[in-house]
């Protein structure tokens, strides 16, 4: 069980997901219930974003009482995301995201990065329940994740501990939107897969998906070793888009990677949080917050 149990004895707040094209929001129960949800697209309000997050936020408060915001947001950012700086969201650099929530919506507000926030929401809720140490992971446009060990979120000196998707993979490989060459997400995410192959990776061929599944395999068997958990889920679009192939690849791939005694029964497996994963990790970002 991770840290996040106290959240059944929490009340409702609103959780905000804020990703690089839609920022979802909804009221969340103590026991994952949501209602309430609504969305808006970043395109729609690309010279002001914050604008359009307050106005989408006070409407779905208008449906109940709450007195906490969760937000979950890509990084990096400031420890509680004080100053965020989404590599996929332009608009924001040093951007004083939790100042500005707090003060236009009257009530308490934390923020922690969305995948962060997803691992929060596998131990509570998702396959992460008996676990007291596991890697999450998001495959999709980006690549994300969070890492609860010994039952507690990992948070790394600034914060933001669990950025698997900047681990090198590939010795002076492709460039990746951090700057550096050959980052997991440079190889394996979404954009990586377009870039390369000049197709989205719904129409991947057999030999990226093979790859794909490879590169965060062997990432995840460094971790594994390294840090001494047993268990990874993975959510996203492209690594449940691929299917049963990704998890039989990445899993060989992991365990030829992690062959110490502690880290040789390495599983990845897929999340089981689906689509409100994003929205209850969220939630436990405000419940962990008040704690």
């Amino acid at each position: 069980m991770t840290d996040v149990g106290a959240a059944r004895n929490a009340p409702p707040c609103m959780a905000l997901d804020i990703g690089a094209t839609k920022v979802e929001a909804a009221l969340v129960a103590r026991d994952g219930t949501l209602r309430a949800r609504s969305r808006i697209s970043d395109a729609d309000h690309h010279d002001d974003l914050i604008t359009g997050i307050i106005e989408l936020s006070r409407r779905v408060m208008s449906e109940g009482s709450v007195d906490v915001v969760g937000v979950g947001c890509a990084g990096p950012m400031s420890r509680g995301g004080e100053e965020v700086s989404p590599l996929n969201i332009a608009q924001w650099r040093a951007f004083p995201l939790r100042r500005s929530l707090r003060d236009a919506l009257g009530v308490d507000v934390y923020v922690d990065g969305d995948a962060r926030a997803l691992a929060l929401a596998e131990g509570a809720f998702g396959a992460a329940r008996d676990d007291s140490s596991y890697l999450s992971m998001v495959v999709s446009t980006g690549v994300g994740g969070g890492l609860v060990i010994d039952g507690e979120l990992l948070d790394g000196e600034s914060g933001n501990a669990g950025h698997i998707g900047h681990l090198n993979v590939v010795p002076n490989g492709n460039l990746c939107s951090c700057g550096a060459f050959g980052c997991l997400e440079a190889e394996a995410s979404g954009w990586a897969i377009e870039a390369l192959t000049g197709r989205s990776p719904a129409e991947a061929d057999a030999a990226t998906r093979v790859r794909t599944a490879d590169l965060v395999g062997r990432a995840v068997g460094s971790l594994a070793s390294v840090l001494d958990f047993s268990h990874c889920y993975i959510a996203g679009s492209v690594a449940l888009g691929f299917g049963d192939e990704f998890f039989d690849v990445a899993n060989k791939s992991a365990r030829a990677i992690a062959r110490l005694p502690y880290s040789e029964h390495l599983e990845i497996n897929r999340s089981e949080l689906g689509v409100d994963g994003p929205l209850l990790g969220a939630a436990l970002v405000a419940w962990r917050g008040q704690s």
